[in-house]
């Protein structure tokens, strides 16, 4: 089981330096991901993971850097919005749609990983992680149906799936279940409350009045395991 320090990313004792990957994930994880990349490589499909652990100062970064504008923020549907004409509610609420509160990220379990099929990029495209890559017209849509396909074969599954009233629907986002589905029991309000209590997330008044509700639509809702 995993502490509350552990939960919010505030300590990295759980997870490990996996070389070959270039990350650091859980150890369980691990292992279970590079039976998955050997799986997807029989396929012609060769899994990379462009995101994995993060840490609390990690997700407070880019946290922020959305916050002050110093990234693009999305709608729903994935197009730009105008940073300058949200007040600060609008603000968070854009920014939950797409990237978690720090302190209740998954990737702080070090049991969810972004991953791409990198044979199937182009010279010189940047990968942006949005829906319309897993489109039918996609440059990920390989990608896309061999998950839908192959992952109720393992113990990886995708918990934002579903209707889009909290986080966006994330095709390439993978947990491993075995750990993640613990970790998510464990996580509380009071335990995201002590990880945020005197950080420097920007919004923290909007966010802390809010927070209950952030809780139950953008960290509990998400998709079951199979």
């Amino acid at each position: 089981m995993l502490s509350a320090a552990q939960l919010t990313g505030r300590k990295d004792s759980h997870v490990l330096p996996i070389e070959e990957l270039g990350i650091q994930l859980h150890p369980l994880t691990a292992q279970a991901f590079l039976a998955l990349k050997a799986m997807a490589a029989d396929d012609g499909i060769e899994l990379e993971a462009v995101s994995a652990f993060r840490t609390f100062n990690t997700q407070r970064e880019i946290w922020n850097a959305k916050y002050r504008g110093d990234r693009p923020l999305y709608d729903v549907d994935g197009v730009e919005l105008e940073h300058s004409v949200l007040n600060k509610s609008e603000l968070v609420t854009t920014i939950l749609r797409w990237s978690a509160l720090p302190g209740a990220s998954r990737h702080h379990w070090g049991t969810d990983l972004d991953i791409i099929d990198r044979a199937a990029v182009p010279e010189g495209y940047r990968v942006r992680l949005m829906k319309d890559e897993f489109a039918s017209d996609g440059v990920f849509w390989k990608l896309g149906d061999w998950l839908d396909s192959r992952l109720s074969q393992t113990d990886f599954y995708r918990p934002y799936m579903g209707s889009g009233d909290g986080i966006q629907s994330e095709p390439w986002h993978l947990s491993f279940a075995p750990v993640s589905v613990q970790a998510l029991q464990s996580m509380t309000i009071a335990i995201l409350e002590e990880a945020l209590a005197d950080s420097d997330v920007l919004g923290l008044d909007t966010i802390s009045a809010q927070l209950p509700e952030i809780f139950s639509q953008y960290v509990l809702n998400v998709s079951d395991p199979p």
